[in-house]
């Protein structure tokens, strides 16, 4: 549950510094893997979309990891929003037997039918944000923006993450 709560946490930072850039920098290829901060947000949505599908069978799941779902960040911000708030109710319903069984799903790149257990699937789901909100960080340093404290141990630190401190 503490991962859960903290990529919310922490993309309401990203997304919060995201605001403050021009329309030219939002949309500015950087050099990061998805190139601009509008397609690395989005390709971390679509990522979920395509996790969480596999995960709850629920949901729509884009067909190509590059896929721009809102090239508006307004637009962006309540879809992700949305889907941190039902990625924290679902991991919230997840109890040791869930946890510990396995499931079965489709990769989105070779099209494999893969089975593994659930709990290493959640670790690389949320360490699959934070490798991307880092690019989104260098993006926003990149462009002068200020740093962003974005560490786990902030969270913990911080009023909503205290209970997992």
């Amino acid at each position: 549950m503490m991962f859960a709560a903290y990529n919310e946490w922490a993309n309401q930072r990203v997304y919060e510094a995201a605001e403050r850039l021009t329309p030219d920098e939002w949309q500015r290829d950087m050099g990061a893997f998805f190139g601009s901060m509008m397609a690395t947000l989005n390709h971390v949505l679509v990522a979920d979309r395509i996790w969480m599908k596999r995960f709850t069978g629920e949901g729509q799941a884009p067909a190509s990891l590059d896929t721009i779902l809102f090239a508006e960040l307004a637009k962006l911000r309540a879809a992700r929003e949305a889907e941190d708030r039902g990625i924290v109710r679902w991991v919230g319903s997840l109890g040791e037997k869930a946890l510990s069984g396995r499931f079965t799903y489709m990769t989105a790149t070779d099209m494999r039918t893969i089975s593994q257990r659930l709990a290493p699937a959640l670790a690389h789901f949320f360490n699959h944000q934070t490798h991307h909100r880092g690019q989104a960080h260098t993006i926003l340093t990149a462009l002068g923006k200020p740093s962003l404290q974005l560490d786990l141990i902030y969270f913990q630190r911080a009023e909503e993450g205290r209970a997992f401190a």
